[in-house]
């Protein structure tokens, strides 16, 4: 990787602004005051995006997605966040790698723990939570009687 950054004047390293040629960044950095305004805002986006998903993250749903897209955003602008997003991605390919080669019996098992947890985690959320009201009767008349849940 070549070296891309440059030192605002708070001492944070940014990313340079010849590495990404978009004339609106090239006009935000050229203004100290937009570029710390720009980059608090990359900066508060990006944590409401990794605190949502962090906790969306038991939740059968796209938590780490969500949290995966906060780091994206703050790598726009922070060296640090790009680095980690770079770790993420080497590790999500390591781990899809692994996955692909072991054999069809491991990956049904992985699959099959994966239904498993989620399974689990909407479970304990219905039964923390109770049984919506917007349920079909005869699905709320079944989870009632054979889950264990109840509104």
């Amino acid at each position: 990787m070549t070296d891309e950054r440059m030192t605002t004047a708070e001492g944070d390293a940014t990313l340079d602004e010849t590495s990404q040629d978009w004339a609106w960044r090239r006009r935000v950095r050229s203004n100290a005051a937009t570029h710390r305004v720009y980059r608090y805002g990359v900066g508060v986006l990006g944590l409401v995006l990794v605190a949502g998903g962090l906790v969306l993250v038991p939740l059968p749903g796209p938590g780490w997605f969500i949290v995966i897209l906060g780091i994206a955003v703050w790598a726009t602008e922070f060296e640090r966040a790009q680095r980690l997003l770079e770790f993420v991605k080497r590790h999500v390919r390591a781990w899809e790698h692994w996955v692909m080669a072991q054999p069809r019996v491991v990956q049904v098992l992985i699959g099959l723990a994966t239904f498993a947890f989620v399974a689990g985690v909407v479970w304990l959320s219905l039964r923390l939570m109770g049984l919506p009201e917007f349920l079909p009767q005869g699905l709320t008349q079944w989870l009632t009687q054979y889950a264990g849940l109840s509104r």
